[in-house]
């Protein structure tokens, strides 16, 4: 196995270095086998637009396990909401095995490619097929986990909704924005407040050997969130906080 050039391990050590992460020696392999998984299966699911070794590498797996830098993980519950094909929660966990990972993911092709790559690289992770406005009423659910992610491309306000009510009192949901999200940080101030949480971090990152730059905006859970969201996706989307 390569450890330079164009390999994702490569690629995936030297980003990590230049992040300032230490990965566990077995995360390379896990990342190489990740990628063969997502392009074999890509050819017939559509899992994601980005395609090739240096741009799946620093574009998905560096972007996701950059995170590790915006807040503490260790041992951390983490609730990965609207996974898609893994990102941030997979990659996320494969430099942080002590996570105790649940993907959320609402298409059920997407969660079966999820289950297909955590028994593949022998990954405990949890994967759920279901809306996250749906699942986050679940008693079990609601309020459970210290952090919530997610890199979908809903507008903060949306996300807060989705997300902050999985989240415990003390916890944080971390949201992955463009470096051009300022107006949509400003517009979700008041759903931050209506569900309970204040804006406490922003996390600026340049993507290791690329000049694009990321946002990590770190949102705090102070209180628990009114029982009545999220509302139904429709009326989130329609008439966002």
């Amino acid at each position: 196995m390569k450890s330079l050039g164009v390999s994702i391990v490569g690629i995936i050590e030297r980003g990590a270095e230049e992040i300032g992460i230490v990965l566990p020696l077995a995360a390379g392999a896990l990342f190489e086998s990740y990628y063969k998984l997502l392009e074999e299966r890509g050819r017939s699911l559509n899992l994601t637009s980005i395609k090739g070794v240096e741009d799946t590498a620093r574009l998905h797996f560096l972007d996701s396990v950059a995170m590790l830098k915006a807040y503490n993980f260790i041992c951390a519950r983490v609730v990965d909401i609207g996974s898609g094909a893994g990102f941030p929660g997979l990659p996320l966990k494969i430099a942080e095995p002590s996570i105790d990972l649940t993907m959320v993911e609402a298409t059920g092709k997407r969660v079966d490619f999820l289950s297909e790559v955590c028994a593949a690289l022998k990954i405990d992770a949890k994967c759920v097929n279901t809306r996250a406005e749906e699942l986050s009423h679940n008693q079990n659910m609601r309020e459970h986990y210290d952090i919530a992610v997610s890199r979908a491309v809903s507008r903060l306000n949306v996300l807060c909704e989705l997300c902050l009510p999985f989240v415990r009192v003390g916890g944080v949901f971390i949201a992955m924005k463009g470096r051009d999200s300022d107006i949509e940080i400003a517009e979700a101030k008041n759903s931050i407040d209506v569900l309970g949480a204040e804006f406490i971090n922003l996390y600026e990152y340049t993507i290791p050997e690329t000049e694009i730059i990321r946002k990590a905006v770190v949102i705090q859970k102070t209180a628990p969130t009114p029982s009545k969201y999220p509302r139904r996706f429709a009326k989130i989307q329609s008439a966002p906080l």
